[in-house]
């Protein structure tokens, strides 16, 4: 394996993009065969990022949370297919006359129905976070399994249901039971405990309009850690890699783990999500299950490739990273494959009458605060994001590809071929305006 040409594009990265640091990890066959910090753990400071660097690692939570719900079912406390209401009697979404309808495995998959809605993160225990889905109207899509709309509040239930089945408080469950047995002693949910570590990341937004860095502090997420409060590292992610890729002192079943790798719900061509864990088939005859995650001050990707026995953990201390695609060149990297490889083959190019275009036209958007415009300048269609212009491209009569990244936008059309919603970064978003 030659690291030269990753570490080359790495560092234009982290210039082009305004990334002060990052950190990178790769086992095999459970030996550490690279490991690197790249960049400042602090802007002030100037300290160097080390792999044992401290990062939040933001979604990368989930898949704790469902390995957790998986040991609970593998030792009889519940089934994913029960009605989330045998353990949250009073759960309720407006809306939604069937509750029982809703199972554990809708939480996990993100497919229970519900939009994107605003963030509490000042709610800080579940039973507040019941009261404020029964007591408010929020955007339905419809039935559960029909959709995939990555829903941080549905998800954040089955921290409610390990504590309800437990007796543990959530946090305190995933530490004893996942942290402290994989030996991961330098991660934690605790913003205390941060502040006694060395060692330790300042997370940063950068702001285009000033060009500056702005530092961040460690957001306390509320009932939001069950989706997103860990702190780790690259070398403490590893360790928790190797449960999936070797049987060794496993603290699960092979059973158990390969039902959180099933491929339950197509998200586009070859890559299918499944519990709070992304499956990409064939990729060269490999199959790559990561998953990502972002806040503000952090990007990152944690994966495997389980025919390779391959972990790789990507982390950063900034906002809005391409962490995925610097997870996939090292993936490229250690597999001997061309760097610039992507998930997907290119989608091919389809041309539309202007007629059809005006109708992509208008803004789509979550309660969650995601947001597109799409916009039609003459004959070309643009999509605005975050204030920025990215030219489009159709790949069919409901799918059109950001040509910068080749990332999808899928709309979703009524009976009268109108949009009412466009898939984009796993979420759906409601059409709030037309053209």
């Amino acid at each position: 394996m030659d690291w030269r040409l990753f570490e080359e594009k790495l560092s234009k990265r982290m210039e082009a993009d305004h990334i002060p640091g990052a950190a990178i990890a790769v086992s095999k066959n459970g030996e550490v065969i690279y490991q690197k910090g790249f960049g400042v753990k602090d802007l002030e400071s100037m300290e160097l990022v080390t792999p044992k660097t401290i990062f939040g690692i933001a979604s990368v939570t989930k898949s704790f949370t469902a390995l957790a719900i998986m040991k609970l079912e593998e030792a009889g406390k519940l089934s994913i297919d029960d009605p989330v209401i045998k353990y949250l009697p009073e759960f309720r979404i407006s809306n939604i006359d069937s509750m029982e309808s809703i199972k554990i495995h809708h939480l996990l998959t993100h497919t229970t129905g519900l939009a994107p809605i605003r963030r509490r993160e000042e709610l800080n225990k579940f039973h507040e976070h019941l009261t404020y889905l029964a007591e408010n109207e929020h955007p339905i899509l419809g039935k559960p399994g029909e959709y995939l709309s990555y829903c941080n509040d549905t998800f954040l239930l089955l921290g409610a249901i390990i504590e309800r089945l437990t007796g543990r408080i959530y946090r305190r469950y995933i530490t004893e039971e996942l942290l402290n047995p994989l030996h991961m002693n330098r991660s934690t949910f605790s913003i205390e405990e941060i502040n006694k570590m060395d060692d330790v990341s300042s997370p940063y937004v950068y702001y285009q309009e000033t060009e500056q860095f702005e530092k961040q502090n460690w957001p306390a997420l509320g009932n939001y850690e069950v989706g997103g409060g860990i702190r780790s590292n690259v070398l403490d992610l590893l360790k928790y890699g190797e449960l999936y890729v070797n049987e060794k002192d496993a603290i699960i079943s092979k059973k158990q783990l390969e039902k959180m790798q099933t491929p339950y719900f197509q998200i586009n061509r070859n890559s299918y999500y499944g519990y709070a864990l992304q499956v990409t088939l064939d990729y060269h005859g490999f199959t790559l299950v990561d998953h990502g995650g972002g806040q503000p001050g952090v990007s990152s990707n944690f994966g495997f490739i389980p025919e390779q026995k391959l972990v790789v953990a990507v982390l950063t201390n900034a906002s809005d990273v391409p962490a995925k695609d610097i997870w996939l060149e090292v993936v490229n990297t250690a597999l001997g494959l061309p760097i610039e490889g992507k998930y997907s083959h290119l989608e091919p190019t389809v041309e539309l009458p202007d007629a059809r275009k005006k109708q992509f036209v208008g803004t789509y958007q979550s309660e969650e605060g995601t947001s597109i415009q799409i916009l039609l300048k003459g004959s070309v269609l643009q999509a605005k994001i975050d204030n920025q212009v990215f030219t489009l491209r159709a790949c069919d009569k409901t799918t059109l590809v950001i040509m910068k990244t080749e990332k999808q936008i899928r709309f979703y059309f009524n009976q009268n071929e109108e949009p009412w919603a466009a898939f984009f970064g796993l979420r759906m978003l409601l059409k709030t305006s037309g053209n």
